[in-house]
């Protein structure tokens, strides 16, 4: 079983930014029980690691249990994963329901990742609400909030993003990204670094043309004309100037008067 080195230089970097995202966002509170919402990927996966390394050094007293999806895809085998989740400590929980059945069903010949995580979704509120969870916590890092705020401008016409922590439609949960101002590159770094069992997804991982994709393709081109693009639109993102848009439910622009 391969071990995590907490101590290398690029793991206490992307603590130190995880816990400053705990800390500006108010994430975590005394008597949290957290669910770490893991899907056998590298995000996922760091951002449980680490938080175990941060609830070991906290002066909060919060408890934390990993839960992942079996969605009955072809080949997906958790084994070697949960050994690697047993061995931090941290107890995971598999939730096993046919999705994949649902959304090869529902979806012909286009893209399944919509259909999939909002059943994906719906199931992990449900168990995390029934479990007694007090929050749940995604593995997105921050070029996944911005390039969600791209896709939103480019294809929905919307200004938004992925918030650090989010209320649940229903009113039930509470989301936190603790990655939120993690860079994937750090993430790929460590996640070769520790060499842990990785569970590819085999539903969406073979689709091509995904807008997801171009759009960071085109973010990471126009990183080498401007180094810091990534953290740019992040700070842009929390820096909002309601009077400086167009959004008349945000300024009264009709009784604007000097």
């Amino acid at each position: 079983m391969n071990t995590v080195n907490f101590e290398s230089p690029l793991a206490i970097k992307i603590r130190k930014q995880i816990v400053q995202a705990l800390n500006d966002f108010n994430m975590v509170e005394d008597g949290d029980k957290i669910m770490i919402c893991v899907s056998g990927g590298k995000d996922s996966s760091v951002l449980l690691a680490l938080m175990t390394e941060i609830q070991r050094r906290s002066e909060r007293k919060f408890t934390l249990e990993a839960a992942i999806l079996d969605q009955k895809q072809p080949g997906f085998d958790v084994q070697a994963f949960k050994a690697w989740v047993e061995s931090l400590g941290v107890v995971l929980n598999v939730i096993e329901r046919d999705t994949y059945s649902i959304v090869k069903e529902k979806i012909q010949g286009g893209t399944f990742c919509s259909l999939c995580s909002r059943l994906r979704r719906a199931i992990l509120y449900d168990f995390a609400h029934d479990k007694g969870f007090t929050k749940l916590a995604l593995g997105h890092h921050r070029d996944d909030v911005v390039h969600t705020a791209l896709l939103n401008l480019f294809y929905v016409g919307t200004t938004a993003s992925m918030p650090p922590k989010l209320k649940s439609d229903d009113e039930r949960n509470i989301l936190v990204r603790p990655l939120c101002y993690v860079s994937e590159r750090d993430i790929e770094g460590l996640a070769a670094e520790w060499a842990f069992p990785v569970i590819p997804c085999n539903l969406c991982g073979s689709q091509d043309g995904l807008k997801r994709q171009r759009i960071k393709k085109m973010v990471r081109d126009l990183e080498t004309e401007i180094p810091n693009v990534y953290a740019s639109i992040q700070t842009a993102l929390g820096n909002i100037k309601p009077s400086q848009l167009m959004d008349q439910e945000l300024w009264d622009f009709k009784n604007l008067k000097t």
